[in-house]
């Protein structure tokens, strides 16, 4: 049962009032005893009382006499003291500290109901639980142990196929680098062997277009003044060289046999070039650009060497 703050509180009460009524009353004693006490020695003194008016002419002349003077006494012998007895010393008894109150002495109320009453512990069933209790918490723990193995072996192998992962990519960039290198040298030399074929069909071509520009006849009539096809070749050279950007793969110097089909007037038809011309597209296209750019091209004075058709080597020259 559950003991209440206030049972307490009033068992310490009740027991500092008992011990202060058992002291009132041990104090009460002792000043009895003392006052009812006889004296240890001598003997009472006894008296009489009379009234002075009762007393007879004699008696009241015997008592105004003066007293006869007594005999002086021989002195006396001291007489050796005795010896004092031991006196007991009264004490009075120390106050007794309280007793701590326990809860059989504590006054509480009587319960309603009986308390149920607690089965006692199976020591068996204890040790039974208490021994499955430390086997599960066993398993617990093995089991923890081998999740933490199992992750760092999970993460051991992460760590592992990651290195792996990056090496195979760094082989196939190292791979890819050097097949790009190889390319790049593979272009280059076919490059520099289609710059040095250029080269070769250019200073091929240039020699014959010299062998067949000194056997052919100058651009107009065959039958024309020769000086009159010079200067009209050398104009159609200037007006077209005059609106021409060269191309940075155009050569200075190198010759394109084109052909100009054009109208009385110098209005351009149309541009052809010659299979032999060293110059790619993009220099035929510049080139034809500044043809038609030029237009109309050169035509008065030029009457006699005109032709629909012109044949002309365009050299490439910076203005």
């Amino acid at each position: 049962m559950r003991q209440r703050p206030a049972d307490t509180v009033s068992a310490v009460l009740l027991a500092l009032g008992l011990h202060a009524v058992l002291l009132l009353l041990l104090v009460f004693g002792l000043n009895w005893t003392r006052t009812n006490a006889q004296p240890a020695f001598g003997s009472p003194v006894s008296a009489e009382l009379f009234d002075p008016d009762a007393l007879s002419a004699a008696q009241r002349r015997a008592l105004e006499a003066p007293p006869e003077p007594l005999p002086e006494p021989p002195e006396p012998v001291p007489e050796p003291l005795p010896e004092p007895e031991p006196v007991e010393e009264e004490t009075v008894p120390r106050l007794q500290p309280l007793p701590a109150p326990v809860p059989e002495d504590a006054m509480v109320e009587p319960q309603p109901q009986a308390q149920e009453r607690v089965p006692e512990p199976d020591t068996v069933e204890q040790d039974a639980a208490r021994r499955e209790a430390e086997s599960e918490l066993a398993a617990e723990r093995e089991q923890e142990e081998r999740r933490r193995q199992e992750q760092i072996d999970l993460t051991e192998r992460q760590r592992q196929e990651e290195a792996e992962q990056k090496r195979r990519l760094a082989r196939q960039q190292e791979l890819e680098k050097l097949r790009a290198e190889r390319e790049q040298i593979r272009r280059e030399a076919a490059l520099a062997e289609q710059k040095l074929k250029q080269i070769a069909g250019a200073r091929a071509r240039q020699a014959s277009d010299e062998a067949a520009a000194d056997a052919a006849p100058p651009p107009g009539r065959p039958d024309g003044d020769s000086d009159l096809a010079a200067r009209y070749a050398a104009a159609l050279q200037e007006v077209i060289a005059r609106n021409w950007v060269r191309p940075d793969n155009v050569r200075l110097g190198e010759r394109c046999r084109l052909y100009i089909t054009q109208l009385p007037g110098g209005q351009v038809m149309s541009v052809e070039f010659d299979p032999s011309c060293p110059y790619d597209a993009q220099g035929r296209r510049s080139v034809e650009a500044a043809v038609r750019k030029a237009e109309p091209l050169p035509y008065r004075g030029f009457e006699p060497v005109f032709a629909r058709r012109l044949n002309l080597n365009f050299t490439a020259q910076d203005r």
